[in-house]
This record gives C-alpha cells, structure tokens and sequence, in this order.
C-alpha cells in the first residue's frame, strides 16, 4: 500500500507542464531524412529546413537510393530538394520524366506546379495544381483550392486579391471582424489558410499582395474564434507583408497580449535558431515545471530513509 501511495505521489509529482518542444508538422523524406518540422500554432512563418550542406548530403543519399531502388519516390523527394535549392527548371524538367514513367502522381502534379509559379509561369501552375486537386481532393487539409484561387488571382490581376475572391468570404470593414460563418466552418478555413500560408511564406519574402491579403484574413478569423493573441501576429505578419490601411491598424489594437520581454530561443540544426516572444503563459508553465521538480526533489531528501529502503 505504501508502495503505490509513494508512485501515486511521484506521477502527481512528475507530470507537471514541461517545457514547450516543436510538435508540429514534420515532413519525412523517403530516406528517412527529416526535412522539417514545425512549431504547433496557426501562426505561419513556414518552414525551417535543414542547412545548405544538409540538403547536399540528402539530394546525394535521395540520388542513391534511386539508384538502388528504382523507388520513384527517391526521385520525387530529389526534385523536392531542388526547389528548396531555388533550382526549378531542374525540378521541373525532373518532375516530366517522373510523369513519363508514371502518370498522375499526385505528388509530380503538386510540385511541379509549385516550381512553374516560383518561376512566375502562373497559366502552367494553374494547369498543374487543378490536376493535383482532381487526383487527390483532399490533400495538404482539403486546403488546395485556396492554392487555385491564388494562382486564378494572379492571372486576373490585383483586383482579384480580395478575401471574397480567395476565400469565398468577407470579414467586414468595421473596427472589429465579422463573419456569418459558424466557429467549426471557422475553425476548418483557419487550418486550410494556415497551411497554404506556412508553405507559401517558405519560399514567398516580403512584400507580397496575396500573402499580405491572406495573413490578415487569418488574424481576422483567429480573433473571431478567440485566438486573440495569435491573431495580433498575423496582422503584423499582414503588415510585414505590405499589408496597409485604416482597418489594419484599428484590428491590431483591438488586444495587447502580454510579453515577457525577454527572447526564447529553440536551438535548430548547426546552432541556428528560431526566436520568439515568451508570452506569460509559456512562462508560467515553466514556473510551475521547476516549482515541481524543486518540491518533489524536497520531498525525497525528507522521507529519504523512508522512500529507498522500500524501492530496494
């Protein structure tokens, strides 16, 4: 009995809240290399990947393995890595001869309409990205036809940019945001449009119109679900983007998230790092984390002569 008394009171003990770790999307190569992984949130500031030499080493092992293998997703993780590497003629004559010798691959359709937009050929994006849809409607969340609307925007032109035009939605032009959309459809276009926007920031740098458009529009939907704080990032992502106005600057004061002014920094591959405010919730945690350990370590100096003698 006072052995399970003892366990109860060190699980009580020891499943405090840890420290914040990057739990959020991964992408994992097919030579098991992991390209990327994410910080959980809807904040999008896209991907951070593996160093230049990195991706040398991995084109070299994904080229191997090909080889090796004649296993065409080596080859498309290859022409993956030459986008990353800003070479897209490359990846885009490798994704042709992937769709020679097997066709409607959704992954040759999704990347190498990607490649021709980051080359600016937006009517072969377009092209490629429908067809992508059409093989697998419910890739990347369901989230491919705010891609197309995108890529639709830009053929147009600017007056296309727009939140109805993109989304199929407005957010109103009053101080604060509205939407006749319930929260669960709410919650559903938050994490389609954060996924569109964390790939696209990867590779699209400020200014940027459309980005710009569709990081204010997720503000505007995380403040209508309650994610004020969150919210206030996207619009300054919004405003970093070239985001302006009247509007723009009314919603960002509509919350002041408290922050700890100080500096977080999660160390990344080759000592790089990712920085970001510590808001008081983060630190609280982290508080309460040390606060157990200190206590539990406490009680086990006390009952020292108690607690050993019944783990032998």
């Amino acid at each position: 009995m006072k052995k399970y008394c003892y366990s109860l009171l060190f699980g009580v003990l020891f499943s405090a809240p840890t420290l914040a770790c990057l739990n959020g999307d991964t992408l994992k190569l097919e030579d098991g290399t992991m390209l990327y992984e994410d910080y959980d949130g809807f904040v999008p500031y896209g991907h951070m990947f593996v160093g230049k030499e990195d991706l040398i080493t991995v084109l070299e092992s994904l080229e191997k393995g090909y080889k090796e293998t004649n296993n065409l997703n080596y080859l498309s993780d290859k022409g993956l890595i030459l986008i990353i590497q800003g070479r897209y003629k490359e990846a885009i004559e490798l994704y042709k001869k992937i769709e020679t010798l097997e066709p409607n691959r959704y992954s040759t359709a999704s990347n190498i309409g990607t490649a021709y937009e980051l080359i600016g050929n937006n009517t072969e994006a377009l092209k490629w990205i429908e067809k992508a849809v059409k093989i697998d409607p419910k890739s990347h969340f369901d989230s491919e036809w705010i891609h197309v609307n995108i890529l639709r925007a830009k053929i147009k032109g600017d007056q296309f940019i727009n939140s109805e035009f993109l989304l199929g939605n407005d957010f109103g032009k009053e101080k604060l945001p509205t939407s006749d959309m319930q929260k669960k459809d709410l919650l559903t276009l938050r994490q389609e449009l954060y996924y569109q926007l964390n790939e696209r920031i990867t590779f699209v740098k400020p200014k940027d119109k459309i980005v710009a458009q569709l990081l204010f529009d997720l503000g505007n939907i995380s403040y209508m679900i309650g994610d004020k704080e969150e919210a206030m990032e996207d619009y300054q992502l919004a405003e970093k983007y070239g985001y302006a106005g009247q509007i723009i600057e009314k919603r960002s004061k509509l919350y002041s998230p408290k922050v700890i002014d100080n500096i977080e920094r999660k160390i990344v591959k080759e000592g790089k790092y990712q920085i970001k405010p510590t808001r008081r919730s983060q630190w609280m945690e982290t508080l309460v984390s040390v606060f157990a350990l200190i206590v539990s370590g406490l009680i086990i100096f006390i009952f020292r002569k108690k607690i050993f003698p019944m783990l032998k």
